[in-house]
């Protein structure tokens, strides 16, 4: 069944593999490309999506993250919330393709700026031979420090070093894991499990916002999709799963 929900990390995760199938705008055949941007319905998305569970056939898990939107605004910023939550390939792609889509058409009713035989940003100068070069001095140099010796206490030094940089990016991690465990997003979602032809029956009704014109949305299969499932969060807490 389709709902809106919330998603972020739960307090255990364990590795997945599954199949992921994607749909969106720029997916081949799927999208309507025109001038003025690339435009894709939630229905013409989820019919796409239950196209490959037919086809496929036999018993599986299956949950879908969908962002739609009427507004490119308002698409790009439910995608973007949703995206630094779970920055799967398809969501950050789409992202900045539509971004990238939405900044041409700025671009094309601007006139052209001034400066355009200006000299170009500057940037690190990287060769092959350079770069053999600089290598090599590095290299002779810590061959030079190393030859040089080092004392008792130089050697508890460096090891004391390294335990406190040690606990430091242990303590940084905890840190990343903790500011991952307090960001969410708003999707809608699907989740369904047995036979896929009844799976792909059910995906097709009551497609949310059927009238919108920005879809996004990725689509995952296998046999256990429980670790997954654990970052669903229903935001009615009367909502089946």
């Amino acid at each position: 069944m389709w709902r809106e929900a919330k998603i972020a990390f739960p307090d255990a995760l364990s590795a997945l593999n599954c199949s992921i199938v994607p749909a969106h705008p720029w997916v081949y055949g799927l999208g309507q490309q025109t001038e003025t941007g690339a435009y894709l319905s939630p229905t013409n998305a989820v019919q796409y999506l239950a196209a490959k569970l037919l086809a496929t056939g036999g018993r599986a898990d299956v949950t879908i993250f969908m962002i739609c939107g009427d507004t490119h605004d308002s698409f790009m910023k439910s995608l973007n919330t949703l995206a630094a939550v779970f920055p799967a390939p398809a969501f950050t792609q789409v992202s900045r393709m539509a971004q990238a889509a939405a900044e041409l058409q700025q671009v094309k009713m601007q006139l052209p700026g001034k400066g355009g035989n200006s000299l170009p940003a500057a940037v690190p100068l990287s060769v092959s031979t350079n770069r053999a070069a600089l290598n090599a001095l590095r290299t002779a140099q810590a061959q030079a420090e190393s030859l040089a010796g080092a004392s008792l206490a130089g050697i508890h030094a460096e090891l004391a070093s390294f335990a406190a940089e040690h606990a430091s990016q242990l303590a940084q991690i905890q840190q990343g894991l903790d500011a991952l465990k307090g960001l969410s997003a708003k999707a809608w979602v699907f989740t369904g499990s047995g036979d896929l032809v009844t799976v792909a029956t059910e995906l097709v009704k009551a497609v949310p916002q059927p009238s919108a014109v920005y879809t996004v949305a990725m689509m995952f299969v296998a046999d256990d999709l429980g670790s997954l499932g654990g970052m669903i969060h229903d935001v009615d807490c009367n909502a089946g799963a």
